[in-house]
């Protein structure tokens, strides 16, 4: 079965970008401002430890110190809730103007914002630099009685009500879309909302959910380990060193990718903008970032400046556009 579905297919058009590498700055600005940064920069996960958030963060803080990049600490905290939203209204409320603040942030940032779940949205803040996509997952235990994405759907449309679904907000919509092209109501589908894949690997475990869905590197570990099974992955061709079924292969025509990258306070001074965007620039470029990619799966797709801009205004319309489709 094949339908074709608006929200996938803007999505998948607008995020599933070509890597463009190089970051438009250059050594001389951070050279110009050799103070700064004079002291720790906290990093920030909008989302609890082994989310998708926690992962990005951990993995730039990592190929940064590794590479040499930056020297000062990168101290890393969670500050989960709301997919993103709690830490967003923090960063726009309490840290304006601020030069050792910087958060993760991805599509779940327009999400919350659209579906009015958080009043500010990426223009609230200063976005630094969009780092890479990742595709999303649908994984479960091992012993579970799905095998594959039909048996799932199969049970879904059968009792909703006996298939519980953990997805963070944004997850959502790419499972909505599984649904609905499997001939099911996603109006139907009972969602277990939680911060990201560690909370959602510990409910699996447990017994609680039947199934997660969430970005692969949420998940990579513990599917190559065995420890979870993966019914399918929403990218066009399978991805290299994990071997899972498409969505499409098993006949729901349904491919979504998610972007993440970093955001500073609003009137974050330039010459921390200009810093962070040459040393992100010479951080996707290196041996650490190029192997850490490798293992999460993440294709890089740096962008900063007038790029990131058009990427993000775009990206915003056409989520809007299908969303105001999907609710008709």
């Amino acid at each position: 079965m094949k339908i074709t579905s608006a929200l996938g297919a803007v999505l998948a058009a607008t995020l599933v970008l070509t890597g463009c590498q190089g970051s438009g700055q250059d050594s001389e600005q951070v050279s110009a401002a050799p103070s700064y940064p004079s002291g720790p920069v906290t990093m920030t996960a909008g989302a609890n430890p082994g989310s998708g958030f926690d992962i990005t963060i951990r993995a730039v803080v990592d190929a940064l110190q590794k590479e040499g990049i930056v020297e000062v600490p990168l101290p890393v905290q969670n500050r989960p809730g709301e997919s993103g939203a709690t830490f967003l209204a923090t960063m726009v409320e309490q840290y304006r103007g601020a030069d050792d603040q910087i958060s993760v942030t991805s599509l779940s940032m327009m999400m919350n914002e659209l579906r009015g779940k958080s009043e500010y949205g990426y223009a609230d803040v200063t976005m630094i630099a969009g780092l890479m996509t990742e595709y999303f997952v649908v994984v479960t235990r091992p012993d579970s009685p799905f095998n594959n994405l039909a048996d799932l759907m199969t049970a879904i449309k059968a009792d909703p009500a006996d298939v519980d679904v953990a997805a963070a907000n944004d997850d959502q919509a790419p499972f909505d879309l599984l649904v609905s092209a499997a001939g099911g109501d996603p109006a139907a589908i009972r969602y277990i909302p939680f911060e990201g894949g560690g909370d959602q690997i510990a409910a699996l475990r447990s017994g609680d959910i039947s199934v997660a869905i969430g970005g692969v590197s949420e998940f990579i570990d513990l599917l190559t380990a065995g420890d979870l099974q993966a019914l399918g992955v929403l990218a066009e061709d399978r991805l290299p060193g994990l071997d899972v079924p498409t969505a499409r292969e098993q006949g729901f025509d349904v491919t979504l990718s998610n972007w993440r990258g970093l955001y500073g306070p609003p009137d974050m001074p330039d010459v921390a903008v200009s810093y962070w965007q040459d040393a992100l620039g010479t951080m996707v470029e290196s041996a650490t970032w190029k192997q850490i990619a490798e293992r999460n799966q993440f294709t890089t797709t740096y962008m900063v400046g007038d790029e990131f801009q058009t990427f993000l205004a775009e990206t915003q319309a056409d989520v809007k556009t299908a969303l105001d489709e999907a609710r008709r």
